[in-house]
């Protein structure tokens, strides 16, 4: 079976995966209703996508978790020695806050997303334990001004409009009437095993975190109504129609950039659009068909954003980790490393 996950992906798989992208922690019941199935066969489907590494769902900390003054995002370009490349990539897979990586074509040899506590942890991270690195010969840092959008967002687009409105329907909105708030130990330890497993129950999580259920579903309903934490369904990329990630760095005028990253975002190849403050100004993710349509792709930008001029690209060789969690050469999920922002040590108690 998961010979043939390889080689393709399923009309029913793909509209399953789509729905869980729309409503990734929905019930099989629920799920099921919007897919003309019964749950427990949607269920089945996807233990069998789950255990093959066709498809996973993970948590991670949410734009507005930065925006409310917890932690920050970078970019980060590292160059290796000769023949050090897979062994630096192997100690950094394993780093908490190395959210991704991926081995990188052009200028550099691996491609980062860091979270840090702050600009003094990311600076003490990447100028000590980064560059100390065996095999590190040089580190470029491009730091995240706002996240505009990322992964969470993007969608296979397999179901039908009126799927898609009987999901959406119930799942709570975005940017909620309720404020962010600090981050307590027990939040930090919830994010943590709701990056391996984005569907883990309540009673799951309890056991993991030694606390009562009730208290798990009440700091894990208010992550997500305060928006700090965002649930996602990936594939496999080489089973979507999209299997190849492209990176594009550029320079937009600076009072345009907010209107050029809202074009950007309604692209349907773009996962993540970010206004960094670097030699660049904006950072974007895009999955594309093909290596010509990568080509294509950036006309199909020029076009819609005449005001971006891209000064760098790359393509991803090997996307090796994914919102934490490890990928074969194939993209196939064979791992994951729980992700964590900062030691519970500089967080609030645990209640």
């Amino acid at each position: 079976m998961a010979q043939h996950l390889r080689q393709s992906l399923g009309d029913v798989d793909q509209a399953l995966v789509h729905a869980l992208q729309i409503a990734p922690r929905a019930s099989w019941a629920r799920i099921g209703t919007a897919l003309g199935l019964d749950a427990v066969t949607v269920a089945r489907r996807w233990q069998r996508l789950a255990e093959a590494g066709a498809a996973w769902i993970s948590c991670h900390p949410a734009p507005a978790l930065a925006d409310s003054g917890q932690g920050c995002l970078a970019f980060v370009e590292v160059d290796c020695a000769p023949g050090h490349l897979p062994d630096v990539a192997r100690a950094l897979a394993a780093v908490p806050h190395v959210a991704a990586l991926s081995q990188a074509s052009g200028d550099r040899d691996l491609l980062l997303n860091v979270m840090a506590r702050d600009l003094a942890s990311l600076t003490r991270w990447t100028t000590g334990d980064l560059a100390a690195l065996e095999g590190v010969r040089a580190v470029r840092t491009h730091l995240a001004a706002r996240v505009h959008t990322e992964a969470s967002r993007w969608r296979l687009r397999a179901l039908s409009r009126e799927q898609v409105a009987l999901l959406t329907a119930d799942e709570p909105q975005r940017r909620t009437a309720t404020p962010a708030f600090p981050l307590t130990a027990l939040d930090q330890r919830l994010i943590a095993a709701l990056s391996v497993d984005g569907r883990a129950g309540y009673r799951t999580l309890a056991e993991q975190c030694g606390v009562s259920p009730d208290t798990v579903r009440r700091h894990v309903r208010r992550l997500f109504a305060a928006d700090l934490l965002h649930a996602r369904c990936e594939v496999a990329r080489s089973l979507s129609d999209w299997p190849v990630g492209v990176t594009l760095w550029g320079r937009v005028p600076a009072a345009r950039l907010g209107e050029v990253a809202q074009r950007v975002t309604g692209m349907r190849e773009v996962r993540l659009c970010a206004t960094v403050l670097s030699r660049h100004n904006l950072h974007l993710v895009a999955w594309v068909r093909s290596l010509d349509d990568a080509q294509r792709f950036e006309i199909r930008l020029a076009e819609r954003a005449p005001d971006l001029t891209v000064t760098d690209r790359a393509v991803a060789l090997w996307p090796m980790k994914l919102s934490g969690h490890l990928l074969d050469e194939d993209g196939y999920r064979i791992g994951a490393t729980p992700l964590a922002l900062w030691d519970e040590e500089g967080v609030s108690g645990p209640t």
